[in-house]
C-alpha cells in the first residue's frame, strides 16, 4: 500500500515530457484542436497557469515551467523558471533553447553557487554559441537553418527576487494591487527589441551609423535591413555572420554587401525586481497576444477571474479580437487548420504564474518536489523546416 502511494505522489512530480506522462492526462496538459493548455499547476512560489495556439504549420512558439533545484548541486538554490522562445522561419531555434537554455543556467548556477544576472547572461551566451555550432554542423545540407532564429523570453524567480530577461518582442507583465484603490496596475518588466519601437530604430542607427539602410519601411512595416522586425535573437546567423549570408542560402536572405559586424545581436535587456507582498502575478506571452491585448486589459482579465484557466482565457480573448479584426466569429476562426491559420493571427503563448508572498518570502533554498512542463502543439516530424514566414 505505502509503495503505491509513494509511485501515486512521485508520478505527480515527475517532468511532463511524452517519455514520463501519457498525452491527455492533466499533469501532461490537454490539446483541445490547435489549443493546448495546462490550466493550473503548482510551482515551489504558487500557482501557475499555461496555454499555446498554434497558427503555423509547424508550431514555433516553446514553452517551458521548471520549479525546484536551479542548480546541479543539491546545496544549490531552489526556484521558479519560466521561458518563452517565440521562433521565426521555423522551429528549429526554439526547440533548441527549450532543450538548452535552462540546463545551461543551472550549469552556470552551480559554477556561480547563486543566481545572478551574470549567470542568466551566461546562459544565454552559451544557447547563442551552441546554436550556432548546429548552424556550422548543418550549413552543407540544410542551409536555411541559418535564417531561423527566436525571441526569448525567461523568468526566474530566487529567493524573493525576479529576474527578467528578454532578446525579441515577447512581453513580461506584472500585476500589481494598489494599496490605496485596490486596483490591480499592469507593469511592464521586459524590454522589447523590435524596431516598430522608435528608441530600438535610435539604438540600430546608433550602432550601425554607417548604414543608412540598417532599418527599412517595408510594406509599412520597419524591418532590420528589410528582412527581420526583431534587432535582437537567438539564432539568425545569417545576420550575425557574414560566412553565413551567401550561396545556398535563399536569395531573399542575401545581403546585397557583405557585412563586417553583427547586425543582430544575442545580447538580453535584464532587470531584477525584489517582489513586494502586493506583486499578484506576472503574466509571460509571446508577441501574438500583445497584439491583440493592452497590457491593463490583460492584467484584468487574469485578476478578475479565478486562477485556474487564466491563460486559456487569455488566449481565447485574443482569438476573438483576432476574429473580430476580420469581422467573422470567433467560431469560424476556431475551424481554420494551422498553416492557414497564421494569416490571421500567429502562434499565441501564455504562462501566468501567480505569486503566493508567503512561498516567494522564503529562501531561495527552500525545497519542495521538482516539476518540469513544456507547452506543446500537434505532433508532426520534427526535421521538417516550416514554410517561412516574415517576423
Amino acid at each position: 500500500m505505502l509503495s503505491r502511494l509513494m509511485n501515486f505522489l512521485r508520478a505527480c512530480w515527475l517532468p511532463s515530457s511524452d517519455r514520463y506522462v501519457q498525452p491527455g492526462s492533466d499533469a501532461a496538459g490537454r490539446q483541445d484542436g490547435l489549443l493546448w493548455y495546462k490550466d493550473t499547476g503548482q510551482h515551489l512560489n504558487g500557482e501557475f497557469s499555461m496555454a499555446v495556439v498554434q497558427a503555423n504549420s509547424l508550431l514555433e512558439d516553446q514553452s517551458q515551467v521548471e520549479s525546484g533545484p536551479l542548480s546541479t548541486l543539491e546545496s544549490g538554490p531552489y526556484g521558479t523558471f519560466v521561458g518563452i522562445y517565440d521562433g521565426h522561419g521555423g522551429p528549429e531555434t526554439s526547440r533548441y533553447i527549450n532543450d538548452h537554455l535552462f540546463q545551461n543556467l543551472k550549469r552556470f548556477t552551480s559554477e556561480q553557487q547563486s543566481m545572478s544576472v551574470d549567470v542568466i547572461r551566461k546562459a544565454y551566451q552559451a544557447t547563442e554559441e551552441g546554436f550556432l555550432s548546429v548552424v556550422t554542423k548543418q550549413w552543407p545540407m540544410k542551409p536555411q537553418i541559418a535564417a531561423v532564429g527566436s525571441c526569448c523570453l525567461v523568468g526566474v524567480i530566487c529567493g524573493g527576487t525576479l529576474y527578467i530577461a528578454n532578446v525579441g518582442d515577447s512581453r513580461a507583465v506584472l500585476g500589481r494591487v494598489m494599496k490605496a484603490t485596490g486596483e490591480v496596475l499592469a507593469i511592464q518588466l521586459s524590454s522589447e527589441h523590435n524596431v516598430a519601437i522608435e528608441s530600438v530604430r535610435q539604438e540600430m542607427h546608433s550602432l550601425h551609423p554607417d548604414d543608412s539602410h540598417i532599418v527599412v519601411l517595408k510594406h509599412n512595416v520597419w524591418r532590420v535591413k528589410g528582412l527581420i522586425q526583431v534587432s535582437r535573437s537567438i539564432g539568425d546567423i545569417y545576420l550575425k555572420k557574414a560566412e553565413f549570408n551567401r550561396e545556398p542560402l535563399f536569395t531573399k536572405f542575401r545581403l546585397r554587401e557583405p557585412f563586417k559586424r553583427p547586425i543582430l545581436s544575442s545580447e538580453p535587456s535584464i532587470s531584477v525586481h525584489e517582489l513586494q507582498p502586493h506583486d499578484q502575478f506576472v503574466i509571460f506571452a509571446s508577441d501574438g497576444l500583445w497584439e491583440h491585448l493592452s497590457n491593463q486589459e490583460a492584467v484584468d482579465i487574469v485578476q478578475n477571474h479565478p486562477c485556474s484557466g487564466s491563460a486559456r482565457r487569455l488566449v481565447k480573448t485574443a482569438l476573438q479580437e483576432a476574429a473580430k479584426k476580420r469581422e467573422m466569429r470567433y467560431s469560424d476562426l476556431k475551424k481554420i487548420e494551422r498553416g492557414v491559420r497564421r494569416h490571421f493571427h500567429d502562434d499565441i503563448t501564455v504562462i501566468v504564474v501567480f505569486l503566493d508572498s508567503n512561498l516567494v518570502s522564503r529562501a531561495s533554498s527552500a525545497r519542495g518536489p521538482s516539476l518540469s512542463v513544456r507547452g506543446r502543439g500537434i505532433n508532426i516530424p520534427a526535421k521538417t523546416l516550416a514554410p517561412s514566414m516574415e517576423t
